[in-house]
């Protein structure tokens, strides 16, 4: 008798069992140890299900080696000749696995996430740059410098005090999550958010002034 793969699992560690044959399975298996069918991916947030702590702070090498090395466990090649619940329960596994790493390899992206993980109520308010005059001021200066210059060096110059205050940025944020200081974890944010775009723009017209001086 066929049985169908359920589509969500909230099971916790004392109640989970297979889907298939009903042994107990931890919340956290990928795998059911009786019959090694595939489990469905538990409701895990994004450090839970890369197996790593909580927190804004990250090593790259260790988040790519997590990742990758789950990804594989994965790969449709390893579940080509098995039915097509597992197929299905394998893809479902990938695509969270994709989710959670996309989220925590951005910066910005990890910082939003970890608010709305520790401060449920939490949203980040698109207006808030507005709402500090410190920073909507330095954002003001920083446009209209980039705006009168026409000067490729001075674009240059620029870019590099964006990216000194962007590192800044990123210990600070670093700082305010470890000491649970939210609101300056979300303050800083709106500012890593901003250099980051501005240093973009940036590079777009040095782009521009350099593409204009060789015609």
């Amino acid at each position: 008798m066929n049985v169908a793969a359920p589509k969500a699992s909230n099971e916790t560690a004392s109640d989970a069992t297979c889907w298939r044959c009903r042994a107990g399975v931890g919340a956290e298996a990928a795998a059911c140890p009786a019959c090694g069918v595939v489990q469905p991916p538990r409701a895990l947030d994004h450090f839970a299900r890369l197996g790593l702590p909580r927190g804004f702070a990250l090593d790259k090498a260790t988040l790519e080696r997590r990742y990758f090395d789950l990804q594989r466990r994965f790969h449709p090649d390893r579940f080509a000749g098995r039915p097509a619940e597992e197929r299905a329960l394998a893809l479902r596994h990938a695509t969270a696995l994709n989710e959670a790493y996309d989220h925590l390899k951005s910066p910005l992206r990890r910082a939003v996430y970890l608010l709305g993980l520790l401060d449920p109520a939490y949203k980040r308010d698109e207006s808030e740059t507005e709402k500090d005059p410190a920073l909507l001021l330095d954002a003001l200066e920083r446009r209209e410098a980039l705006e009168e210059t026409t000067d490729a060096g001075t674009v240059d110059r620029l870019v590099a005090a964006a990216r000194r205050d962007i590192d800044a940025a990123l210990g600070r944020i670093d700082r305010a999550f470890a000491e649970m200081r939210l609101r300056d974890a979300d303050r800083e944010t709106a500012r890593f958010k901003y250099l980051a775009k501005f240093v973009e723009d940036a590079r777009d017209r040095r782009r521009r002034l350099s593409q204009g001086s060789s015609t």
